[in-house]
């Protein structure tokens, strides 16, 4: 009887298998940056969470973390959101409003990846995220979270 439904049982398999390989494959990344002469070395998705859910708040250096957003309804906002914590930014209100009445503050919001770029390079401790066909020479790259999001087509021309 099980020799009957092996073959199928291995076909499901290889094909579940191909899925999962076609849609790693077809990832793209989301770049973390910060200012060009950072030091900053080392870091995992779970230390960007703590950053970016203001659960750590000095960097290694001792300056303060100046996480930052783009809005909530941002293509790549969401896109990282789901990257990093596996929920969309919608889902983190409840967190954050818990967060605020312990004198907590979400990220700030920045209306552009170019504001990002910015204010990345003007603030110690900021660290932000962008798409890399935006990346230039005034950050630095301190990780590249890959996402399953489609977000390659939000490459346009940069608006200041």
């Amino acid at each position: 009887m099980i020799a009957l439904f092996l073959p199928r049982l291995i076909q499901v398999i290889t094909l579940s298998a191909a899925a999962v390989t076609l849609s790693y494959a077809a990832a793209d990344e989301i770049l973390v940056i910060t200012q060009p002469n950072s030091a900053l070395k080392d870091f995992s998705t779970k230390k960007l969470e703590n950053i970016f859910l203001r659960k750590s708040l000095l960097n290694d250096a001792g300056v303060r973390w100046i996480p930052l957003n783009l809005g909530t309804e941002h293509p790549l906002r969401q896109a990282f959101s789901l990257s990093l914590f596996k929920k969309r930014p919608e889902a983190l209100e409840t967190y954050w409003n818990e967060q605020y009445f312990q004198g907590i503050v979400p990220p700030h919001v920045v209306a552009s990846e170019e504001a990002m770029l910015r204010f990345v390079t003007s603030t110690a401790g900021a660290i932000g995220y962008i798409l890399p066909c935006h990346l230039d020479e005034r950050v630095q790259v301190i990780y590249k979270l890959p996402t399953v999001e489609p977000v390659e087509q939000y490459c346009k021309d940069r608006t200041p």
